[in-house]
């Protein structure tokens, strides 16, 4: 399916930018885990590229540009993109996942921030979630309960992300936790950015923020066991890494700023071996109820996506569009202000 040449590159990618993740990738059989190596080598490329880029804006566009080619069956000639065409194809990947990954990229470009957490929520949906539908999708698993359980997983994850790096991202200017926090606070956004300390009270936000990744990551477990067999460990395995990131946090008095929290090696090995004894558990356990939870609110649209693809909408949705036009205007204002310098 993917040449194997394309699929080292893919794997080395992983290997250098996200140690957690290619940790929990080894316990996952062949048949998913090549697959998803393509897929998050993909995102990833396309998440630091809007990151790092130096003109933001742009960077977006030309992920527009290398998806709207990988659906079209004639993907840019890198490794991740051979890949990702070559996954799209076998496996019918609803374009709505993807586009949801493109339109929270579109928000980073836009340096967008989020009013509440229901805000945060929708952005982890887009950047994190999506990829955990898309996971499902490579399992086979179009059932919409699993779906959104692996979208609690995503969103849970990013939570995680979010409140492990307020202290990275506030010296890069960028801002992720709810600012109506801060107005409850009685704290200014741009005070706390030019000089980013662990108050008491950006600690107790950092905390809060890691309660609700708590929550969500009880609650998608019973959708873990949903999943084949063979896939159990390597989820579990992701859920518990990121799990043990805020762990971390939170014995660092939920300082996220002047330290930044990581699993030791020998941890992540110790939380492989209990992922594969859990994947085992739920084998013998009742199924929890919790798997009949509805869906966030803010990845509903997902779950429809992958569950019923007969169903979903073809080509941009109006949200993507609307994001990307914001976007091109601003680089065409941006181009034309230096133009004129």
């Amino acid at each position: 399916m993917i040449d194997p040449s394309d699929l080292d590159h893919c794997r080395d990618a992983i290997r250098e930018g996200s140690y957690s993740f290619h940790a929990a990738s080894r316990l996952l059989p062949a048949s998913v885990r090549d697959p998803a190596l393509a897929l998050y080598a993909f995102c990833r490329v396309a998440d630091d590229e809007v990151d790092f880029g130096t003109n933001k804006p742009a960077a977006v566009l030309a992920l527009r540009d290398r998806l709207d080619l990988a659906y079209a069956g004639r993907p840019r000639n890198a490794p991740a993109d051979r890949a990702m065409a070559a996954l799209i194809e076998v496996y019918d990947m609803p374009r709505e996942l993807p586009e949801a990954l493109l339109e929270g990229l579109a928000w980073d470009g836009m340096e967008r921030r989020y009013a509440s957490l229901s805000d945060v929520r929708a952005y982890s949906a887009r950047v994190a979630a999506a990829v955990g539908a898309m996971m499902c999708v490579l399992m086979r698993v179009r059932e919409a309960q699993t779906l959104a359980r692996a979208c609690d997983l995503g969103v849970a994850m990013q939570l995680t992300n979010i409140a492990r790096d307020v202290g990275e991202d506030a010296r890069a200017g960028r801002f992720y936790l709810p600012t109506d926090w801060m107005e409850e606070a009685g704290l200014d956004i741009e005070s706390f950015l030019a000089d980013p300390r662990p108050t008491p009270e950006i600690r107790r936000m950092v905390k809060r923020l890691l309660a609700e990744a708590e929550r969500l990551y009880h609650r998608s477990e019973p959708g873990i066991a949903r999943l084949p067999i063979a896939a159990r460990p390597g989820i579990f395995a992701a859920r518990y890494c990121y799990d043990a990131i805020g762990g971390r946090i939170r014995r660092a008095g939920h300082d996220s700023i002047t330290q930044r929290a990581f699993t030791t090696r020998r941890h992540k090995l110790g939380l492989l071996g209990w992922s594969i004894l859990r994947a085992g558990a739920v084998t013998v356990f009742p199924q929890s109820a919790v798997i009949y939870a509805r869906p966030l609110d803010e990845v509903a649209f997902l779950v429809e996506a992958a569950a019923h693809p007969d169903r979903a909408k073809t080509g941009w949705g109006e949200s993507v569009l609307s994001v990307l036009s914001q976007l091109e205007a601003r680089d065409r204002d941006r181009g034309n202000l230096a133009g004129a310098a």
